[in-house]
């Protein structure tokens, strides 16, 4: 029995492993590519005969045809934008619907969820339209307020989370004077904070892996590319052997604020899970 036991958990261990090694592989073939001296898109091997840093001083030079630096500066202000915004839609609307109980509530909720089924970039020729009309194309505002407003929508496992905490603390709240909103700020959002780690962070990264949205918007306005655009114009026919590890460097560069938010806010995402407000 006892052997059979540690037969199971080796094989359970071998499996995580070679799942590990897949995930890991492409992770780590970009970033010694971004190294890599040699030319040439594609190459037999994965180590790189020779190691160079030329491909990230390419892309932190003044480069006015790839201006790398300008790029990874307005996807950025996007990205702090709409995360803040999204973040702060979908918890507000999430709680609302969790908590509150008002007329067309259920109708709402069926209505929203059909329209989760379609997928955005439906949209995409009407938003560029209306965008149009209001003067607002070519502009990082116009980014903000694609990926913010489609947060409305995207309430469905923040809701998921709040029914999960006990109307029980609201109730008890409520008796000893609280009102609505003293309970979602000092009760309902410290318990919350896994699930405002995980809006925070999809709403984040969003703005850094869009392309669809972010090129019909901005048309050949360069300077206002977001890096998801900026990158992809490097991959011309002409470009592709000279410029795929500069390419791959900037793959790598856009990993660098997404792992730094996690890190800050996976302290977070604990706390929330061990315990949050309810100590007493």
């Amino acid at each position: 029995m006892e052997k059979n036991r540690k037969s199971s958990k080796i094989v359970i261990y071998a499996a995580l492993i070679f799942l590990a090694a897949i995930w890991v592989f492409p992770i780590l073939w970009i970033f010694l590519t971004s190294f890599r001296a040699e030319g040439g898109q594609f190459v037999s091997y994965i180590i790189p005969k020779q190691f160079t840093l030329d491909h990230y001083k390419f892309l932190f030079t003044n480069n006015s045809s790839y201006p790398f630096l300008k790029w990874f500066w307005n996807t950025l202000i996007v990205a702090i934008a709409s995360c803040l915004l999204s973040t702060a839609i979908t918890i507000s609307m999430a709680y609302v619907l969790s908590r509150l109980r008002f007329r067309l509530r259920k109708e709402f909720l069926k209505v929203a969820l059909v329209l989760n089924m379609f997928p955005g970039f439906m949209s995409m020729i009407a938003v560029y339209y209306i965008l149009k009309a209001l003067n607002l194309t070519q502009s990082l505002l116009a980014l903000v307020l694609i990926y913010s407003s489609g947060a409305a929508l995207a309430f469905y496992i923040a809701k998921g989370f709040f029914d999960t905490i006990p109307t029980s603390l609201d109730e008890s709240a409520m008796i000893d004077g609280a009102t609505k909103f003293e309970i979602f700020t000092k009760i309902t959002i410290p318990l919350s904070k896994p699930i405002i780690v995980y809006t925070a962070l999809q709403a984040f990264m969003m703005p850094w892996m869009d392309f669809i949205f972010a090129k019909v918007i901005m048309g050949d306005k360069v300077e206002k590319y977001t890096v998801a655009i900026g990158l992809y114009s490097m991959m011309t026919r002409d470009n592709a052997d000279n410029l795929y590890m500069a390419f791959t460097a900037g793959c790598v560069i856009i990993a660098i604020p997404i792992t730094l938010l996690f890190i800050f806010l996976q302290k977070y995402y604990v706390e929330g899970i061990t315990g949050g407000s309810v100590k007493g």
